[in-house]
């Protein structure tokens, strides 16, 4: 196994030069949310010609390409995800966005171009595949829940028995793959609180009820709350990140909003911390006079790694590239992701792929989700390659 391991950087690097392609023609055109046909059409264009089989559904334009080897063994899911973010970009590339207010700043166009030199370089070598992989082209990541609607949609039916997702990071050692067991990234809610007083003139605030101090008391409380209520050991971040009250200077409004985001690292944590914030608004407002509803739309799961297909991954990242390109997280980051849908229900790892400038130092990049993020797009190669190993060899071994 380990000389066909190390035979996939270099098959990768064959196809280069067509991933930079294909990851350009998508970044110029990015498209938001669940529906992303552009990017469809330039998939199945790029897949043309492979032994594959499709499977669509009807929430979304998401797409899974089915290579069936000629053993009938086990199944392994590779995923990249395909829309782009809400943003004006400022790169200066000549590829730069043509779609206004929309840039891809988290990597997702060449998480597409990645899983198709994949499906290329083992649709090449299906000869010897001792089962089956499921490539899960899906839109709707940022914040859409669209793997959550494949799911429902059943194109991943049967569930396979191991997924593997790759995701760039801009500012991390170039080509260095990075990941850990249990919780990689955190889930991710959003909290709204309405507090309602009784408005009335700003010289008088004894004959109204403002909300606004109320509003202010309950942020320190949620802030007092998360030190003193939450283990540091299964912690949890409670931001309110806007608070909109009033029209001008001198009325007291009669009601204060306030947004934020919860983010949390295992299941119990998420459900204790929204039924704490339910219990202390309500009750600080109450003791001012005013009432307080809390409403919380719960948005992706923790994305919980299973230690053996971590374990696993550093195998096969150490026999493709060398010891020196794994690194092991000592903590998780707490953005979220929805490959967690698709970690719920089947084991499997999402790993990072350092994409700073070689040679640069990667500190100084951008991150994701910045309208200036670029990235090395060399990289990609390696990505693919790795989607490669991990198929072939899970496939042959399971996870050991």
């Amino acid at each position: 196994m380990n000389e066909i391991a190390r035979s996939w950087p270099a098959e990768a690097e064959t196809l280069l030069d067509d991933l930079v392609d294909l990851r350009r023609a998508i970044h110029r055109e990015p498209e938001l949310g669940l529906q992303n046909p552009k990017t469809l059409a330039k998939i199945k264009d790029a897949l043309a010609g492979l032994p594959l089989e499709f499977r669509e559904g009807p929430s979304t334009t998401g797409l899974i390409a089915i290579l069936r080897g000629p053993a009938n063994g086990r199944t392994v899911l590779l995923r990249g995800d395909m829309d782009a973010l809400p943003l004006v970009e400022d790169t200066g590339l000549a590829f730069t966005s043509e779609t206004n207010g929309a840039m891809h700043a988290c990597g997702h166009d060449t998480h597409v171009a990645m899983l198709v030199g994949a499906a290329k370089l083992l649709s090449a070598a299906r000869d010897r595949l001792a089962g089956t992989v499921m490539f899960m082209f899906q839109p709707g990541e940022e914040g859409h829940h669209g793997a959550r609607f494949m799911l429902q949609d059943g194109l991943i039916d049967p569930l396979p028995d191991a997924a593997f997702a790759l995701h760039i990071m801009p500012n991390a050692p170039h080509g260095v793959f990075a990941g850990r067991a249990g919780p990689l990234l955190a889930s991710s809610d959003v909290l709204s609180i309405i507090v309602k007083g009784a408005g009335g003139h700003a010289s008088m605030p004894q004959d109204a009820i403002d909300p606004i101090p109320v509003a202010c008391a309950i942020v320190t409380a949620i802030q007092t709350m998360v030190t003193r209520r939450i283990s540091v050991f299964d912690p949890a971040v409670i931001t309110i990140a806007k608070i909109a009250a009033g029209t001008t200077n001198n009325i007291i409004p009669e009601t204060a909003e306030m947004l934020g985001t919860i983010r949390t690292l295992s299941p119990h944590r998420r459900a204790m911390v929204a039924e704490e914030l339910k219990r202390l608004a309500p009750a600080i407002a109450e003791a001012h006079g005013c009432t307080a509803e809390v409403h919380i739309e719960e948005g992706f799961p923790v994305t919980i790694c299973d230690s053996r297909a971590v374990a696993f991954g550093q195998s096969v990242v150490e026999e493709t590239f060398g010891e020196a390109a794994w690194l092991t997280m000592d903590n998780p980051v707490m953005g979220a992701e929805d490959f967690s849908y698709v970690l719920e229900k089947v084991p499997g790892a999402m790993f990072w792929l350092g994409a700073s400038e070689q040679g640069s130092d990667w500190r100084a990049c951008c991150g994701l989700h910045s309208n200036r993020m670029v990235l090395d797009e060399s990289v990609m190669a390696r990505g693919a390659a790795l989607h490669a190993a991990l198929a072939e060899q899970f496939l042959s071994e399971g996870f050991g």
